[in-house]
């Protein structure tokens, strides 16, 4: 039976492997240094890579050895970079280490590809959406439509999950559970959120839920977070009247930040029967 020491050895050895299959791979033209001399090996040398991640080059000659030299996360990005990997090479390095991945912050505009429209499109009985980082709704399919409301009426911060659950009366009286709900959301939003501390966007919408709704400034303070969690949610519809899904989250991975939320129509009040009742009649 392995011993710790010897998976370690293991796992030390493949990060060794790994590193040096990905400077061979890479020429120096490929990272902006001079080709120089003939080279009889492919790809860059040893002390080309230790150049360009800032360290030593006995120190990295020790990494491919697979030696227990324990690089940090800092020495692990810098090798990232260093060797041109991808984000799944990157994470590779990560795991192999057993280091904590570090948390990329989405900039920028966010889109929803084509394929994640797909599959929007063909959840044709479960109200779906797109969020982005900022839970701003960017995309839904028909069926979150004809239960929530169109989103398409709703502009700027107004298509934003938090400013509709505590600023949008018309959302909230939807929501038979929403002083349990509220919170709960809150708390998963602020951990979303930790990362983007300063940013522009999300400082301006918390700034103005804090001055609208008297709830938010009070949860607000209370400084709780936690993570999704699959669970309950009862929508009192205003034409097809209490439906129960079943809400769940899922992590796009292509795109940091966003995630796919879809609610699953329970057999409970025959919530199945009203929904299909809806989407028939908003044809």
């Amino acid at each position: 039976m392995a011993t710790q020491a010897s998976m370690l050895a293991v796992r030390r050895r493949e990060f060794g492997a790994f590193l040096r299959s990905r400077r061979e791979k890479l020429t120096p033209e490929n990272v902006g240094l001079p080709h120089g001399v003939r080279r009889r090996t492919p790809g860059l040398r040893r002390e080309e890579v230790a150049l360009l991640a800032g360290v030593g080059t006995t120190w990295y000659t020790w990494l491919e050895q697979g030696r227990d030299v324990q690089p940090s996360p800092e020495v692990l990005s810098a090798l990232a970079i260093a060797l041109r990997l991808d984000p799944a090479e990157r994470r590779h390095i990560f795991i192999l280490s057993d280091r904590p991945l570090p948390e990329w912050q989405a900039t920028g505009p966010e889109c929803v590809t084509d394929s994640l429209q797909r599959i929007l499109k063909s959840l044709t009985r479960q109200p779906a959406y797109i969020l982005g980082r900022r839970w701003d709704v960017l995309a839904w399919n028909r069926a979150a439509e004809v239960l929530f409301g169109d989103y398409a009426k709703l502009m700027g911060d107004a298509r934003n999950i938090m400013h509709m659950l505590f600023a949008n009366r018309d959302h909230r009286a939807l929501l038979l559970d929403w002083a349990e709900l509220a919170p709960a959301a809150l708390a998963m939003f602020r951990a979303d959120s930790a990362r983007y501390i300063g940013d522009p966007d999300f400082e301006r919408l918390i700034a103005a839920l804090m001055r609208s709704s008297p709830e938010f400034r009070k949860w607000w303070t209370r400084h709780d977070v936690s993570r999704d969690v699959t669970r309950q949610k009862r929508i009192k519809h205003p034409l097809a009247g209490r439906m129960i899904f079943e809400y769940s989250s899922f992590m796009v991975a292509e795109q940091p930040g966003m995630k796919l939320v879809v609610y699953t129509p329970l057999g409970e009040d025959q919530t199945n029967v009203k929904l299909t009742r809806l989407l028939s009649n908003s044809l």
